[in-house]
């Protein structure tokens, strides 16, 4: 699993949103883009994390930032957690990883002694340039968007 570092430059991706748009690293071009990985749509962890992000995301966007959620959930898993949680950003159905593995985040994880492939909770702050200027490691589901705005 070779994950992104600062300095890196982002693979160019595609991948569908929850409406089965095609969603492209391009279409950032210019802009600051978060996107934050998490394992499972509608999980605790997760809905924590994507409300957290939803209920600053005014502040996010006033600091110039554009939001994607990526998981390996269906496009109909995530237009369901979207919906359900009114989130004002794309998330990506990924589910053949080419966006989890252009960042590494796909990987083996362990949990409660077992072993198994997953997606790790990673952020990941991307410039204009598409070159990654900030990866969050340690995800504070509860408390992300404190962490972006650091």
């Amino acid at each position: 699993m070779n994950t992104l570092k600062v300095g890196d430059k982002v693979p160019s991706f595609s991948a569908k949103d929850q409406d089965g748009n095609t969603i492209s690293l391009k279409d950032y071009t210019g802009k600051k883009l978060i996107v934050f990985f998490y394992p499972k749509a509608n999980t605790p962890g997760c809905t924590a994390e994507a409300c957290n992000l939803r209920d600053n995301y005014k502040e996010l966007q006033s600091e110039g930032y554009e939001l994607l959620g990526v998981s390996a959930d269906s496009e109909k898993s995530q237009a369901k957690f979207k919906e359900k949680y009114d989130f004002p950003f794309p998330l990506l159905a990924d589910e053949d990883h080419t966006v989890l593995n252009a960042f590494g985040v796909w990987g083996l994880k362990k949990f409660m002694g077992r072993e198994y492939d997953g997606i790790h909770r990673k952020t990941f702050v991307i410039d204009g340039d598409g070159v990654v200027v900030k990866v969050i490691d340690k995800v504070k589901t509860k408390d992300h968007a404190a962490q972006l705005l650091d």
